[in-house]
């Protein structure tokens, strides 16, 4: 019988190499929780360049500062989101939130 992969080195195998799969991870995580969204970018992190002490390197942020950002707890601030997503080759994007049922948002006329 064949051994099993674990869910997380199964996840891990994902996110290194499917750059769409990781970018719907991170999408997930962030419609769910900060805490979601955090645990998210240190999986990410860890599929993609070994930890947290080689994106805080990559990110040129400090690793103590970067390891309790990305905690649970962690409430990074955007120029560090900034760094780290870029160090992972992504970057934050904007979309307008329609709720259920809900018509599209109308164009603002100009002058």
């Amino acid at each position: 019988m064949p051994r099993s992969v674990s869910y997380k080195d199964d996840l891990l195998d994902d996110l290194r190499n499917d750059d769409v799969f990781s970018e719907a991870y991170l999408s997930a995580a962030m419609a769910d929780s900060r805490e979601a969204f955090l645990v998210a970018l240190r999986d990410v992190a860890e599929a993609r360049l070994g930890g947290i002490a080689n994106l805080a390197e990559e990110a040129n942020v400090n690793r103590e500062t970067l390891y309790r950002t990305l905690s649970v707890a962690g409430n990074p601030r955007f120029s560090t989101l900034e760094s780290v997503l870029g160090a992972l080759g992504m970057n934050l994007t904007v979309k307008l939130k329609a709720p259920a049922g809900s018509r599209p948002a109308r164009r603002r006329k100009r002058g």
